[in-house]
């Protein structure tokens, strides 16, 4: 997967992946590789809202000291 995912499109394609479990739409021979691929989606997730989380505070505290 050569293409960066957004939060957005981790976030669903996660969801995605959780709903078929629920159902057991997943075959067995499937469910390794879901597991993992839900797994990478989760870390995306995290990483990006650690960023943004980042972003944000240093943001803050550039308003708070006038810069």
């Amino acid at each position: 997967m050569g293409t960066k995912l957004t939060y957005t499109e981790a976030f669903s394609e996660l969801q995605q992946i959780v709903e078929e479990m629920e159902n057991s739409q997943i075959g067995i021979d499937e469910l390794d590789a879901k597991v993992k691929r839900a797994s990478a989606l989760l870390k995306i997730c995290r990483e990006k809202l650690f960023k943004t989380e980042q972003n944000v505070l240093e943001t803050l505290k550039n308003i708070e000291s006038g810069d």
